[in-house]
């Protein structure tokens, strides 16, 4: 398979390339730095040079062209403004699926957050509350794009340890509930599940929450 990831020099992303090129897919990280390309290298993908901020639809498209899935594991980042945090966690996410719609890539996945919906829940902070409905933004264009096989993976707060291999995965729905959830889980285990999603195009149409757990990647992921 060819897998093109938006984001690609991520914590998640990296660990993502480096188990898609481990079992032979065909790796493409999308990075608008160009010191970032030996890294993806190193981890047996390749890099494509682009920002996402200021790219066209033509140019992501001819990014993408070709590929079995997209996914979109970009971020703007803890220290971004609010109009970047727009940019990238919402209209950026348009533009790829834009992108991928133009090239007839019909998969696609998105990490998103555990607390999408959460956004003006007191105490939660403005920093994250405008990440938090950046996010939001863009799920409800996912959830409104038919012509493509998305699917959303909100994860829960990401921590960097090594992963154990296990998680809790559950069902979750367009509307986020109330209540924000502070659930930790390692972006190994992250990767992990995006690439047991990749496999299955029945998790097409789905969104699935994501925290540390007892049961193993593969089991969680078919149980659903």
């Amino acid at each position: 398979m060819k897998i093109v990831i938006a984001g690609g020099h991520g914590k998640i992303a990296m660990r993502l390339t480096r188990r898609l090129a481990r079992r032979g897919d065909s790796v493409v990280g999308i990075v608008r730095n160009p010191r970032h390309i030996e890294d993806i290298r190193k981890l047996g993908g390749d890099a494509a040079l682009l920002d996402l901020e200021r790219a066209t639809v033509d140019e992501v498209a001819a990014v993408v062209a070709g590929a079995d899935a997209v996914v979109f594991s970009a971020g703007s980042g803890n220290s971004a403004t609010a109009a970047r945090r727009d940019k990238m966690d919402r209209a950026a996410v348009a533009l790829v699926m834009d992108g991928a719609e133009k090239a007839g890539v019909r998969r696609f996945l998105h990490v998103s957050s555990i607390n999408v919906g959460c956004a003006e829940d007191r105490g939660i902070g403005e920093g994250y509350a405008v990440y938090l409905r950046a996010k939001h933004g863009a799920e409800q264009h996912i959830f409104a794009r038919t012509e493509l096989d998305w699917t959303v993976l909100r994860p829960g707060v990401l921590t960097d340890g090594n992963g154990e291999g296990t998680v809790e995965l559950t069902v979750g729905a367009e509307v986020a509930p109330r209540g924000a959830r502070f659930d930790q889980v390692a972006r190994e285990d992250v990767a992990g599940v995006l690439e047991a999603l990749i496999d299955r195009p029945g998790t097409a149409g789905r969104i699935y929450v994501v925290v540390g757990g007892p049961t193993p990647i593969e089991k969680a992921v078919d149980a659903l």
